[in-house]
């Protein structure tokens, strides 16, 4: 008896340990790390989840705890420590999940969505579907995507069409597909994580770099460039991740609320992007910091001539149906 006993305490802790279910309480703790600011589409998201949980199941069910701007751990890392159980959901940009996932390069694409609408729209269908199926086999279960809009140019100084930024250095995600883009324009790049961006920018280290109006804002980025190409050129989303160990071991009725809600916590992070995206470009604009300017219709076209070869580099790998359905998104 002692010896069954014995064996059936080192299990429970065993699964306690890995699965972060915290037995004597009876409730499961769930750890949501991501990298920007609790103002952000992201933040008011992954704050907004926290909330529906603790409205639907209380903290003696489930216990979610958020950790914001990287204070667990960052964009680079949190691929490792989902596989490792050492955090439950993150919702790193697609961007990280590239290298595991090529076909998810589709969403660094230039001038692929003529909106972020056109994108929701997009990952709501069957591509959305078959796309978040992509990270299974790399140990990943993908819960769903998030958006935080279109992506604009800032430099130190006024420039607005392609050849203007020519030799310049620009800080990009860890993207393969953003390093051809911006040298499609003959300009450089430096990989680093969006916390070290405010340094680049003070230290000079980079003439400029890309980023969604509500980033722009709440990192205040826009106070250390003097000029923003209102360019639209690029989607920022995010998919949210978790272990398919973890979630599938869940009983399967707490699984269908913490499903629902993220789902409403996703259009929910959704609908905060649409409307940051117009009131944070106009706190950019009445900042005074900086120069934002607009392109007409010639200047676009210019932009997205340039910038199509890109598209053409990374057909084979991506698939022309899924570059094709995507940029038809309306």
């Amino acid at each position: 008896m002692r010896s069954f006993a014995k064996t059936l305490g080192l299990i429970t802790f065993s699964i306690s340990m890995t699965f972060s279910v915290i037995v004597d309480a009876s409730s499961i703790k769930l750890r949501f790390s991501h990298n920007l600011s609790e103002d952000t589409p992201k933040g008011q998201m992954a704050t907004h989840f926290q909330a529906l949980i603790k409205q639907r199941l209380g903290d003696d069910k489930v216990l979610v705890e958020v950790y914001p701007n990287s204070s667990l751990y960052d964009d680079f890392q949190i691929v490792d420590k989902i596989l490792d159980n050492s955090v439950e959901i993150a919702a790193p940009s697609i961007s990280k999940l590239m290298e595991i996932a090529p076909r998810l390069k589709l969403f660094d694409l230039p001038f692929l969505f003529v909106s972020p609408e056109a994108a929701d729209n997009f990952l709501k269908g069957e591509y959305g579907e078959r796309l978040l199926r992509l990270v299974q086999r790399n140990g990943l279960l993908g819960l769903g995507f998030l958006n935080n809009g279109l992506k604009q140019l800032s430099t130190n100084f006024p420039a607005k069409l392609p050849q203007d930024l020519r030799s310049l250095t620009f800080r990009i995600k860890d993207s393969d597909v953003l390093q051809t883009q911006f040298e499609q324009l003959n300009a450089y790049v430096i990989r680093k994580p969006i916390a070290d961006i405010s340094k680049l920018l003070d230290s000079g280290e980079i003439d400029g770099q890309e980023n969604t109006w509500s980033n722009f804002y709440a990192k205040k980025f826009y106070k250390y460039q003097k000029n923003i190409i209102e360019s639209n050129h690029g989607y920022l989303g995010y998919m949210l991740i978790t272990n398919p160990s973890f979630w599938n071991e869940l009983p399967s009725d707490i699984r269908t609320v913490l499903e629902q809600s993220l789902s409403d916590a996703i259009e929910y992070g959704n609908l905060i992007a649409a409307k940051r995206d117009i009131s944070d470009k106009k706190k950019v604009i009445n900042g005074g910091f900086t120069l934002v300017q607009t392109l007409s219709n010639e200047e676009r076209k210019l932009w997205v001539d340039t910038l199509r070869p890109v598209w053409k580099k990374y057909e084979d790998l991506i698939g022309s149906d899924l570059i094709n359905a995507a940029a038809s998104s309306r």
